[in-house]
């Protein structure tokens, strides 16, 4: 039998197995644009944060018109920006970047109207945007609408909410949908969260409650587990598995009582709060506090969304 030189029998892989160096965690962009709630710092700022590893937030490019009130989803390869208030008049404007290569947005289609404090999820394939409101008469919606994140193009009716309202947040697996939960009601703050399936049409159906009914919550998920954190008045880190109906469980506590807009891996949680520029983190799969991780460049840390999160798996 020959004698080929550097290569190693299966018995010789195996005894050599521990010795090899571990792969590299692949880069988890996080990517935060504009700014997720209020109108006095509207900015078209973009900017982004390695998640696998602590530091301040860099500059990525510029949304094509500066805005206050506007959410963001992402798949992979493309996060997409859409609604809010640009200073002088109300958008129904979606905006995209190449997670992948630094630059400003190109105008992506529009929504079914103009729209304020809207929630986004996706998968790798679809997103969903959920809620809001009329910015003229502030009526809430109970519309989710959804578009094929690879193809520009206007949004989709998808179905109704349970609940009309705006200022929730929405997360995903790769199949469904905690389309949004918590927000502000025509009359009240909400507890509600509601899920759709992804891959199909229809209105929404309840899922459970977060413990209290508050408005500015942040979520990030892996591709089981679900978290909301923060919130107008609240320091709270709530999960559910997004696998099943239920009330949330308790996490544990950011470091401060605000609204925050999140960001994931399927491994690591990335909230950024919208009144300041510090950004906390955790590890999803384990309950804990809020860590620091670094600071936005601007004083909130716009709306969030990554090119690794559970959705996306």
């Amino acid at each position: 039998m020959p004698n080929y030189q550097g290569v190693w029998s299966l018995s010789e892989q195996y005894q050599n197995a521990s010795g090899w160096p571990s792969p590299p965690l692949p880069a988890a962009v996080g990517i935060f644009g504009g700014q997720a709630y209020g109108f006095v710092s509207a900015t078209n700022v973009i900017q982004e944060i390695n998640i696998n590893s602590e530091g301040n937030a860099t500059d990525f490019g510029d949304l094509t018109v500066s805005r206050g009130g506007n959410n963001a989803l992402s798949s992979s390869t493309r996060a997409v920006f859409a609604a809010g208030y640009t200073g002088s008049a109300w958008s129904d404007v979606m905006d995209y970047v190449t997670i992948a290569s630094s630059g400003n947005a190109t105008d992506f289609g529009n929504l079914l109207a103009t729209n304020v404090y809207l929630a986004g999820s996706s998968n790798n394939t679809r997103g969903i945007w959920a809620g809001g409101s009329e910015a003229t008469t502030n009526t809430r919606y109970n519309v989710i609408q959804y578009i094929t994140i690879a193809s520009t193009g206007n949004a989709t009716d998808f179905g109704d909410l349970t609940v009309a309202r705006r200022q929730g947040g929405g997360l995903s697996s790769s199949t469904r949908s905690i389309s949004f939960a918590g927000g502000y009601g025509e009359s009240a703050v909400s507890n509600v969260m509601d899920y759709v399936t992804i891959s199909t049409t229809g209105n929404a159906t309840d899922f459970g409650d977060l413990s209290a009914a508050r408005e500015a919550v942040g979520a990030a998920s892996s591709s089981t587990r679900g978290l909301f954190a923060g919130g107008s008045g609240y320091n709270n880190i709530e999960y559910v598995t997004i696998a099943t109906v239920g009330n949330t469980s308790d996490f544990g506590d950011l470091t401060q009582s605000l609204g925050t807009s999140g960001a994931s891996s399927t491994v690591r949680a990335v909230f950024a709060h919208i009144t300041n520029n510090t950004i906390e983190y955790v590890t999803i799969s384990t309950l804990g506090n809020g860590a620091d991780f670094g600071d936005s460049i601007t004083s909130n840390g716009g709306a969030g969304c990554s090119n690794a999160h559970g959705g996306l798996s």
